[in-house]
């Protein structure tokens, strides 16, 4: 039997997924490895919030302890909605009002913020796309993040969104607002892989950018972004 830990967290995932609430000599049973192996990976998900343990107790002696998923969990290993993806961003796509397009699409961005904020941490920009990167990497997306220049840059090594991303280069935009929402900064895309970059790359604004964002509009001061309110001010 080997001593080494399972190939990747999310065999030990889904397998809770699929079978249940086990023990840890149930799990190494079907995974073969042993105990001391699914011991420790089980203690980094539920340090990242995606298994709990239960105590069950039948009479005299320790406890015995079953790993279900949290609802955190639940949605990571059920979150293969690719084709409900692709069908309902072709729906908003088919809207012939652009306003309602866009108001749907204001939603849309509000209700993935809501979601993620709440694991955001940091005051800085350079702290809060550290954070934004791990909250993707525990859904399986790699990022990382690059301070060592002028501007810090977040750079996603696979797509969020492959698919999507494929059929209508608008999903990019999305993202976009979506970092800046959560950044709290507005931020650029200054590479992507549909241009024939290695990765695709996301920074702050440079003062350059703005100013020449708002030069033929009299260099207004740029609109503050109310995630809350889902609008701007100017």
């Amino acid at each position: 039997m080997s001593t080494a830990a399972p190939s990747s967290d999310a065999e030990l995932l889904d397998m809770l997924r699929s079978q249940g609430p086990m023990g840890v000599t149930d799990m190494a049973g079907v995974i073969e490895v042993t105990p001391t192996a699914v011991r420790q990976r089980l203690g980094r998900l539920m340090a990242q919030g995606l298994v709990e343990r239960e105590a069950i107790r039948a009479g005299r002696g320790r406890p015995k302890h079953r790993y279900q998923l949290t609802q955190k969990g639940v949605r990571l290993t059920g979150s293969n909605f690719t084709d409900l993806a692709l069908a309902l961003w072709r729906e908003i796509g088919a809207i012939e009002n652009m306003e309602v397009r866009k108001s749907l699409l204001r939603r849309v961005v509000r209700a993935l913020a809501s979601g993620y904020a709440q694991e955001m941490e940091g005051k800085t920009t350079t702290e809060r796309m550290h954070s934004l990167s791990r909250i993707l990497e525990q859904r399986r997306v790699p990022f990382s993040v690059d301070s060592n220049g002028e501007r810090p840059v977040l750079t996603a090594h696979a797509c969020p969104y492959p698919e999507l991303a494929e059929n209508d280069r608008g999903i990019c935009v999305l993202e976009k607002i979506l970092f800046s929402e959560l950044l709290g900064e507005d931020v650029q895309l200054s590479q992507c892989r549909l241009d024939g970059a290695e990765s695709c790359q996301f920074q702050p604004k440079s003062i350059g950018d703005i100013l020449n964002g708002f030069a033929g509009d009299g260099l207004r001061r740029p609109p503050m972004r109310t995630m809350d309110e889902g609008r701007t001010t100017s």
